[in-house]
């Protein structure tokens, strides 16, 4: 059994969905490495059953998946589980202002390939904080809304 210190950080749990199985195991074991605790699905549709028995606080959602895409995703979760924090991923970039018209409540969007160290900063100020983050310094590729 191990003791908790009581001023120690507690660990942020992020879900990740993508239909690429190597992307997730990727972004999972690298998410780790980075001192998340990290869990992944290639499958959108059994996501409102993984945050059912633990939802985490934040979901990093794939834009472009089969079947049930990213924004529908992100709007499930939404409507669901208000408190998990959405982000959207992909190849294909987005705007502030395309994710702002999506109306899906997600809470930023990150660029494929990751920058491992920047995601994982961005991960924990969407942790952190309870409202959304400002816009990033210019020059960062991701995106805040």
């Amino acid at each position: 059994m191990s003791a908790t210190r009581v001023n120690e950080v507690p660990v942020a749990r992020v879900l990740v969905v993508d239909d690429e199985e190597n992307q997730v195991r990727m972004l999972v074991a690298a998410l780790r490495v980075e001192g998340f605790e990290a869990s992944g699905t290639r499958d959108p549709d059994a996501v409102m059953d993984i945050l059912r028995r633990d939802p985490p606080d934040v979901a990093l959602v794939d834009l472009m998946m089969p079947g049930l895409n990213g924004i529908e995703l992100a709007r499930k979760i939404r409507d669901a589980y208000p408190a998990v924090r959405v982000i959207l991923t992909s190849a294909y970039h987005l705007s502030e202002r395309q994710l702002s018209r999506a109306d899906c409540g997600v809470v930023g969007f990150v660029p494929k390939p990751y920058v491992l160290p920047e995601l994982a900063e961005f991960l924990r100020a969407k942790i952190a904080r309870a409202t959304p983050v400002p816009p990033a310094k210019s020059g960062s590729r991701l995106c805040a809304s």
